[in-house]
């Protein structure tokens, strides 16, 4: 084993201003000056000498366990292969003054795995490490979700954090200044909104185009960071992190001790009262709105006199609730017309403005779906005309095989769906929704029309249950009422002053008599 050990140093000086070094007399008091470690390392790779030293310690204790953590580091090298020994003195000769001597265990690992010892990469540089390795093992939409992660959050907001340092903190003030973000967000929607709304009431020409001006330095509408999403990009982080300490880069993940709550929003329904609010103020009172039946029918009115080409599309979405990708991969070979019912086995998903095929979003998506008999007559319908345009086009029609198409027969994007939604919502005046509220719309039918939960929750495509029930059923009023008065009608009461005329009284039961289930 190469040369080490230990001293007490001052930093007195003679008259001549020269460095006494270890001659200082007063170094036989414990109280003057310091403990020094030094220990000669192998020569580098050019023959030059290598030395390690260290001082500032208080007392001889402290510089031998450092002393000796030092040995056992070059221990492990001289145990291995020349290429360790360089690798475990290069480590060594790079350490800045102040920073902790790595474990030695660790070290013994990563020499094994044969990892970079030098672990002072930042945040950064190991996303740009992490996120190409994960390319081809994921699908190209979750690739691309991994990616906006990165570059949206992680990396401005961690980026310059030691990857091997990144503690518990660190993770919970990024998620602190997203919120902070979010605030900022909803403060200019709302002064957009406001904005909107005095542009729409002021009927002079100046004073409009003085508000139209403003509204153009105001930043656009965005949309907040939710806590789902937030858990998502604490998922992609986790990950990543995981990956590394599998890579045997780093020994300890913070991301696994942070926790979000994404607390799911309630439906909301448009009731006649919030309608009016929402004519006033633009504003919406919740995230997830739901439309009442009589919304839903307006829509589809509109869409069988000025969209007749849609008309089996929409039908399918509210009463059915199949989702945007689900509907535009739908092909004509799973239509089954003697059967009345949809098979959901694909759907297409557009990620960088490219159309990809791909399995349905989970194993209870792919299902089979019962259709009614007006959905049956107006697919048959829409095959017809899609036939007849297809022998008028001839070569130029585009054989995409599915149900819903463009004009020239190729596949529908996604979002176009959602665009044409959005568009005919505006056309008839509806109160807006997003285009995956039409689920929460097809669940509250069913559960209006006494549908069994079970049922919806096939027809949906969940995996449970619990999830139709917690997420996309929303009471409707009339259900609320019906639901109320039926609690009510079940106690017998006697016949009260509050009574309407020819209403029968109730027959009166002694008190304690009440038999259950009579």
């Amino acid at each position: 084993m190469t040369a080490g050990g230990i001293r007490r140093r001052c930093r007195c000086r003679d008259e001549n201003r020269k460095d006494l070094g270890a001659n200082c007399p007063k170094l036989a008091q414990r109280s003057h000056g310091v403990w020094q470690l030094r220990h000669e390392l192998p020569p580098d790779k050019n023959g030059n000498r290598r030395t390690f030293r260290r001082e500032g310690y208080e007392t001889k204790k402290l510089a031998k366990k450092d002393l000796d953590r030092v040995h056992d580091l070059l221990g492990l090298a001289e145990d291995g292969e020349d290429e360790d020994q360089e690798t475990v003195a290069a480590l060594l000769d790079a350490l800045g003054p102040k920073e902790p001597l790595p474990d030695p265990e660790e070290i013994r690992v990563q020499l094994r795995a044969g990892t970079p010892l030098n672990n002072k990469t930042n945040m950064s540089t190991h996303l740009d490490w992490w996120l190409p390795t994960k390319k081809d093992k994921l699908r190209r939409n979750t690739y691309v979700l991994y990616e906006g992660h990165v570059r949206n959050y992680l990396k401005p907001k961690l980026g310059t954090r030691r990857r091997d340092r990144l503690q518990v903190d660190h993770v919970t003030e990024m998620f602190a200044r997203i919120e902070d973000d979010n605030e900022t967000t909803r403060a200019n929607n709302a002064d957009r909104a406001a904005l909107e709304q005095q542009a729409k009431a002021i009927g002079n020409r100046a004073q409009k185009r003085k508000l139209r001006e403003q509204l153009a330095q105001l930043p656009p509408y965005r949309r907040p960071v939710g806590k789902a999403s937030q858990q998502r990009i604490l998922g992609t982080l986790r990950k990543s992190l995981n990956d590394a300490i599998t890579a045997q880069l780093i020994t300890f993940n913070p991301a696994k001790h942070v926790s979000i709550s994404a607390k799911r929003a309630r439906p909301l329904v448009w009731t006649p009262e919030r309608v009016e609010k929402w004519q006033e103020t633009g504003l919406r009172p919740g995230p997830v709105m739901v439309w009442l039946p009589e919304h839903a029918g307006a829509f589809l009115d509109y869409v069988a006199a000025e969209a007749p080409e849609q008309a089996s599309m929409w039908h399918v979405m509210i009463y059915r609730g199949t989702r945007r990708g689900e509907t535009a991969g739908l092909g004509w070979t799973e239509v089954y017309d003697k059967a009345r019912e949809v098979e959901i086995n694909t759907q297409l998903v557009e990620v960088e403005y490219e159309v990809e095929e791909g399995d349905p979003k989970s194993e209870a998506s792919t299902r089979r779906v019962p259709i009614d008999d007006e959905g049956m007559r107006l697919l048959r319908e829409h095959r017809v005309q899609q036939r007849r345009e297809r022998l008028r086009l001839g070569p130029a029609w585009v054989d995409s095989g599915r149900v819903w198409t463009r004009p020239d027969g190729s596949a529908l994007r996604p979002s176009w769906i959602g665009d044409e939604f959005e568009r005919h919502c505006k056309a008839v005046g509806l109160p807006p929704i997003r285009l995956h509220d039409l689920r929460h719309v097809a669940a509250t039918l069913m559960l209006q029309a006494n549908i069994d939960l079970k049922v919806v929750q096939e027809t949906l495509g969940h995996s449970s249950w619990v999830v139709t029930r917690d997420t996309y059923t929303s009471v409707l009023p009339e259900l609320a009422r019906t639901a109320a008065e039926a609690t009510v009608a079940v106690v017998p009461r006697r016949k009260t002053r509050g009574h309407p005329a020819g209403t029968p009284e109730a027959p009166v039961t002694p008190a304690g008599t009440h038999a259950i289930g009579s």
